[in-house]
């Protein structure tokens, strides 16, 4: 059964805002990532294949966040390995040696923080579907 919901806008931009941040830090961590590495204190490979990483994982979830139906089935993964993301990221600032800057640090927790709202707006707006399967969009 599915139906139109007036919390579905939360999923929707949740889904979308992760999209676009997402493609945004990867084209400039890409192309970026040697100018970057003097800046932040993180090794240009680390950051050059992170951004290779965000950018089919922003393809994912902008396929997800623009079909007319979402199913939670396709969110948990989203929202579960964004949560990953956040406790890999502070795990990388208490690990890494030398000691990223401190714009570093600040870059690493804020990408972390902002993760981690795209995290938590995936999984209430999966949990206010209640036991629907889907949403279609408004």
């Amino acid at each position: 059964m599915t139906k139109t919901a007036h919390y579905f806008p939360l999923l929707k931009y949740a889904l979308l805002a992760d999209a676009v941040a997402s493609a945004v830090t990867g084209l400039l961590l890409v192309f970026g990532a040697k100018a970057l590495t003097s800046l932040l204190g993180l090794p240009a490979d680390l950051l050059f294949y992170c951004g290779l990483f965000f950018l089919p994982w922003a393809l994912l979830v902008a396929f997800v966040g623009t079909r007319q139906y979402i199913k939670a089935g396709a969110v948990w993964p989203i929202a579960i390995l964004n949560l990953l993301w956040v406790a890999d990221s502070f795990v990388l600032l208490a690990s890494i040696d030398p000691a990223p800057t401190a714009l570093g640090t600040a870059f690493v927790t804020f990408q972390a923080v902002a993760v981690l709202a795209f995290a938590i707006g995936q999984i209430i707006g999966v949990k206010r579907q209640k036991t629907d399967a889907s949403f279609q969009a408004a």
